[in-house]
């Protein structure tokens, strides 16, 4: 075997186990001569990778995050939607319950005015009273065909309940009226037409108690503002429940039924003129001084001095002022014998400084009064700065 053979065969036997590690990494590269660096450069740096699959998982992340954003802002929508929803059911349900309320309202005051008006004859007040019935009827058939929302169904029974008592009183009250409209028992005659006048009395309490308080309380418990709840009165002068008004009502009734100028004793009174804030009570005889500050204003007291009942009495309070006085009129719907009855009189505006001013009170002198005298007081006033 020749010198080259013997090579070849060290060479195979020793270079045949690196060639697996020359086929999994790069020889390093000899400098070439003359100190130049090889081609291809310096060991090359290892790139930096992120892990495979990270950005899909941040994808996803974000997708489902968008999704829960997505859910969230719908509840909130959703729920938004179904507040506004119940808010505009409870609405609209206390807008057709207030046109109730109203239309029973106008019923009360027609019935007080036809009640209270001079010189009425009962056949006359029968019938309006009549009137009234069927319209008040009308008005519980309205309240029935409100669809109320669940929560306030017993509400809205109530509600009906009280107009119910309103219709029952009216009826009683003409029937009372028709049965003693021979009679001569006013005592008698004024317990049946009490009985009555306590039937608008319980109206308005079951109206408060079980309708209008409990349904303020069920709106603020779901959180449901700006929606009036309405009230209704039927018992418009509270004196004509008591036994002993319905008693001077039937007198009156009976006196006007007979024509002509009334019988008994009729008349009414000034006790006293006070000036408000200060309730100092001015005097007739001597100079009053008052100050005019912006809430000023005048109580005046009067007294049914006669035996009967009276009513619509016009009380007037004039304070003279160039080029036009000042005047106000209020009226006392009804005042019984021997009662006393205040009115006031405010917003009055400025009224003159300086010179000693006439501040007049007139009373109207009611029918078949004989004595008027004291129906009229003059008060000399000088109205100062307010300090």
């Amino acid at each position: 075997m020749s010198e080259r053979d013997d090579d070849i065969i060290e060479f195979d036997f020793f270079d045949e186990p690196e060639t697996e590690q020359q086929t999994q990494r790069r020889p390093a590269l000899r400098p070439r001569p003359g100190g130049r660096p090889p081609r291809g450069g310096g060991p090359r740096r290892p790139q930096l990778r992120g892990p495979q699959g990270f950005t899909p998982l941040l994808r996803l992340i974000l997708l489902v995050a968008l999704a829960i954003f997505v859910v969230v802002m719908l509840v909130f929508w959703i729920q938004s939607c179904r507040s506004d929803s119940r808010t505009s059911a409870y609405r609209d349900y206390m807008g057709e319950m207030t046109v109730v309320a109203n239309g029973s309202a106008a019923i009360a005051r027609d019935l007080n005015e036809q009640l209270t008006t001079p010189g009425i004859k009962q056949e006359d007040l029968i019938t309006a009273v009549e009137g009234l019935t069927d319209r008040q009827e009308q008005v519980v058939k309205n309240a029935d065909a409100v669809d109320s929302p669940g929560p306030l169904r017993d509400e809205h029974r109530s509600a009906i309940e009280s107009l119910q008592f309103r219709v029952s009183g009216l009826n009683g009250l003409a029937a009372a009226l028709r049965e003693t409209q021979t009679s001569r028992d006013a005592a008698r005659a004024g317990e049946l037409l009490s009985a009555q006048a306590e039937r608008f009395v319980a109206s308005d309490v079951v109206w408060d108690d079980l309708f209008k308080d409990p349904s303020k309380q069920e709106l603020d418990e779901q959180g449901i503002s700006g929606v009036a709840v309405p009230d209704s009165n039927f018992v418009i002068t509270p004196d004509l429940a008591s036994q002993k008004s319905m008693v001077d009502l039937w007198q009156r009734l009976h006196n006007a039924a007979t024509g002509g100028t009334p019988s008994g004793v009729h008349g009414t009174g000034i006790v006293s003129t006070v000036v408000l804030p200060s309730t100092e009570q001015l005097s007739t005889s001597r100079e009053n001084v008052v100050e005019a500050s912006s809430d000023l204003a005048f109580r005046v007291t009067i007294q049914n001095s006669g035996d009967s009942q009276e009513v619509g009495i016009k009380v007037t309070l004039t304070i003279q002022k160039s080029p036009e006085p000042i005047t106000q009129t209020k009226t006392i719907q009804l005042i019984n014998s021997g009662e006393t009855k205040s009115v006031e009189f405010e917003n009055l505006g400025q009224p003159p400084f300086g010179p000693t001013t006439p501040v007049k009170v007139d009373v109207q002198p009611v029918p078949g009064e004989a004595n008027s005298k004291n129906n009229t007081s003059e008060y000399p006033v000088v109205f100062s700065l307010p300090r």
